[in-house]
C-alpha cells in the first residue's frame, strides 16, 4: 500500500476532498486508488486561529513501485502491514476455567480474547451490570445514597465507564495491542474514527453500549459472566493458586481455579487487604492527588484555537506540567472537554470526585484533574498499604469539608486561605457542571500543606501558558485521590505473582493508567495464558446450581 503522511485540510472539508488531494499529492488519479483509509488525524493549531486537520492516510494503486520511482515526494512511501496475531495454544493442560476478577477495561479484554480463542473464562465482578449500575450511580448523585458495589468504581466497565471515555495511550505498541484494542472497541459499536484521531475518545454514553456488547459476545463464544459475585479470598497451596471464595447473592461459594487474572481495579482497598494478608507479594507506589478544576469551554476554546465557538472543530483540550520549587510534578490528568465533575466515591464516609464527558462533549464547562505527584515518603511509611491510607485520610476530610457532599471553592479564595493572604474581591463568572450535591467551602485543609502551595504554583504557571486558567473564579472540586493504584502487585516475566497461577492485570495491579493501557494489559496476559495452556474442553466447565445461573448475564 501507498502512504501520504502530513496531509492538511481545512475545517469544513469532505472526505472526497481529501482522497483529491491524497492523489493529487501521489501523482496519480482518483480512479486509480482503492482500499483507502485514513490512519491519522490530528488538529494543527500552531497558528491559531488559522487551524488545520493533518492526515496520513493509505490506499492501493496498481504499479506502486514505478508511481515511487516517479514521485520524488518523501512525504509518499509503501507501507507493509504487519497485522496482530494472538499465540497459538500451548501444552499445558487446565483443569478449570480461568478466571477473571474484575470487569473494568483489564478483565473485559482478558475475557474477551480467551472467550474468543475457545478458553471458556468466568468473569467475577463484584458490582452490578452496566445499566443497573448506571441507574444506582444517577440514584446516588441524586440522593446520596451510596451502595458499596455498584457506583462510579464498581460494576461492569470499571471506573473509566463514566469518565470521558479517552482512549489514548503513551505505551509504545510494538506488538500491535493497542490497534487491535481499538478494532476491538469499534467492532463492538464505537465510531470509526478512534481508529484514526490523534486524541480518541468515545464518552461514557458510547462506551456504557460497548462494554455490554463485549459481555455478551463473550458469553456467546462460552463464557460465563456472573454480577455481584466479590471474591473474599484466594485459596493457594505450596504458593500455587487452587480456589477462590466467592460471596455470591446465594451465599459463599468456592471455587476451584489455577489460573486466575486479578483486575480488580485501582479501588479494590478490600482486596489488597485480602492480598496483603495472603503474603502476595506487593509494595506502595506513587500517584499522584489534587483537585477537580472548572472553566468555561469557550475561554479554553479561545486560548487553544483562538476561537471561543467552534462549530468545525471539537471542543478544545490541553495538556499541562509544571516543576515546583520543592521538585514535585504538577499536571493536568483525565482532562474533559464540555464535560462535568463527578462524584466518584465508593465508601461511607469519604468522597472522591472524578471527571467525565458525554461523547459530543458539548457541556458548558472544561474540566480535569489539576494533581501533584505523591511518593511513599509522603505517606509517612514502607507498609504496602500505606498509600491506601493516605488516599483515605485524604477522602475523609473531604467529607468532612463538604459535610457529605463534594466540597468546592473559588480558586481566588483557596490561593488566599493557602498563603495566608486577604481574601481578593471578583465576581464568579462560572457555573458549576457537578453530579452529585456540592458544598461552597475552604478546602485548603484537605491536602497536606506542601501539597496546597505546590498546586497553587503549578496553577500560576498554567495560567501563564493559558491565558485565564488561574482565574480567581476558577471552580475547584475535591478531592481527586482515585488517579492510579496505589500499590503494584509484583508480577515476574511470566506475568504471574510467586503464587503460581495468579496473575495480576491492569490499573489495580499497578500496571495501567487509563481505559487504553489497563486494556492492552488485560490482553498481554490474555496472550499469556493462551501460550502456556491448551484450550479448554467441556471437562473444565465450573458447574453452578440452576439458581446460581440466573445471575448469568447476556443482551
Amino acid at each position: 500500500m501507498i502512504q501520504i503522511t502530513q496531509l492538511n485540510m481545512r475545517p469544513g472539508h469532505s472526505l472526497e476532498d481529501l482522497k483529491r488531494k491524497a492523489a493529487k499529492t501521489a501523482g496519480c488519479s482518483r480512479e486509480q486508488m482503492s482500499e483507502f483509509k485514513i490512519v491519522k488525524r490530528s488538529l494543527d493549531a500552531r497558528k491559531k486561529p488559522d487551524i488545520f486537520f493533518s492526515y496520513s492516510v493509505r490506499f492501493s494503486v496498481k504499479e506502486e513501485a514505478l508511481l515511487l520511482k516517479k514521485r520524488k515526494d518523501k512525504r509518499v512511501t509503501v507501507w507493509e502491514e504487519k497485522p496482530y496475531r494472538f499465540p497459538e495454544p500451548g501444552q499445558k493442560t487446565l483443569t478449570e476455567r480461568p478466571v477473571i476478577i474484575g470487569m473494568g477495561p483489564a478483565g473485559l479484554f482478558c475475557g474477551y480474547y480467551l472467550a474468543k480463542h475457545g478458553y471458556a473464562p468466568i468473569l467475577l465482578e463484584r458490582g452490578r451490570d452496566v445499566d443497573q449500575r448506571s441507574l444506582d450511580v444517577e440514584n446516588f448523585w441524586k440522593t446520596g445514597t451510596l451502595l458499596k458495589d455498584s457506583n462510579v468504581q464498581f460494576g461492569e466497565g470499571g471506573a473509566g465507564t463514566f469518565s470521558d471515555g479517552k482512549l489514548n495511550t503513551l505505551i509504545k505498541d510494538k506488538d500491535g495491542r493497542n490497534k487491535e484494542a481499538l478494532k476491538t472497541f469499534v467492532d463492538c459499536g464505537a465510531p470509526e474514527n478512534i481508529l484514526y484521531d490523534a486524541k480518541p475518545h468515545i464518552g461514557t454514553d458510547i462506551l456504557r453500549n460497548v462494554v455490554k456488547t463485549m459481555r455478551s459476545r463473550i458469553v456467546k463464544w462460552g463464557g460465563q459472566v456472573y454480577f455481584e459475585n466479590k471474591v473474599t479470598d484466594i485459596l493457594t497451596e505450596n504458593e500455587k493458586l487452587t480456589g477462590l471464595l466467592v460471596e455470591t447473592p446465594q451465599g459463599t461459594r468456592a471455587l476451584p481455579s489455577s489460573v486466575a487474572v486479578l483486575a480488580v481495579g485501582h479501588s479494590a482497598r478490600d482486596t489488597f487487604q485480602i492480598l496483603y494478608d495472603k503474603k502476595v507479594p506487593m509494595e506502595a507506589k506513587a500517584f499522584a492527588v489534587g483537585f477537580r478544576v472548572q472553566h468555561p469551554q469557550k475561554m479554553i476554546n479561545a486560548d487553544q484555537y483562538g476561537l471561543e465557538e467552534t462549530k468545525l472543530l471539537p471542543a478544545a483540550s490541553y495538556k499541562l506540567t509544571a516543576r515546583t520549587d520543592s521538585l514535585r510534578s504538577v499536571y493536568s490528568f483525565c482532562m474533559c472537554p464540555g464535560g462535568y465533575v463527578v462524584n466518584a466515591s465508593s465508601e461511607e464516609g469519604r468522597v472522591a470526585v472524578n471527571g467525565m464527558s458525554y461523547s459530543d462533549r458539548a457541556g458548558e464547562n472544561a474540566n480535569s484533574a489539576v494533581i501533584v505527584s505523591v511518593t511513599p515518603e509522603d505517606f509517612g511509611s514502607c507498609h504496602p498499604l500505606a498509600g491506601v491510607r493516605f488516599q483515605r485520610e485524604l477522602e475523609e476530610r473531604a467529607f468532612r469539608a463538604g459535610r457529605g457532599k463534594i466540597p468546592s471553592q473559588y480558586y481566588g479564595d483557596y490561593k488566599a486561605a493557602v498563603l495566608g493572604r486577604q481574601k481578593e474581591t471578583f465576581t464568579p463568572g462560572i457555573r458549576p457542571q457537578i453530579c452529585g450535591d456540592t458544598f461552597f467551602t475552604d478546602i485548603s485543609r484537605i491536602l497536606p500543606e506542601a501539597l496546597n502551595r505546590s498546586f497553587v504554583e503549578g496553577m500560576e504557571q498554567f495560567g501563564k501558558i493559558l491565558p485565564g486558567f488561574d482565574r480567581p473564579d476558577t471552580i475547584l472540586s475535591g478531592v481527586e485521590s482515585r488517579t492510579s493504584s496505589p500499590v503494584r502487585i509484583l508480577r515476574g516475566e511470566s506475568l504471574e505473582s510467586s503464587f503460581s497461577g495468579l496473575y495480576p492485570c491492569g490499573e489495580g495491579a499497578g500496571y495501567a493508567g487509563g481505559i487504553m493501557s489497563a486494556a492492552m494489559d488485560g490482553l498481554r496476559v490474555a496472550e499469556q495464558i493462551a501460550s502456556v495452556y491448551k484450550v479448554l474442553d467441556e471437562s473444565g466447565i465450573f458447574q453452578y446450581t440452576e439458581t446460581e445461573r440466573n445471575d448469568v448475564k447476556e443482551d
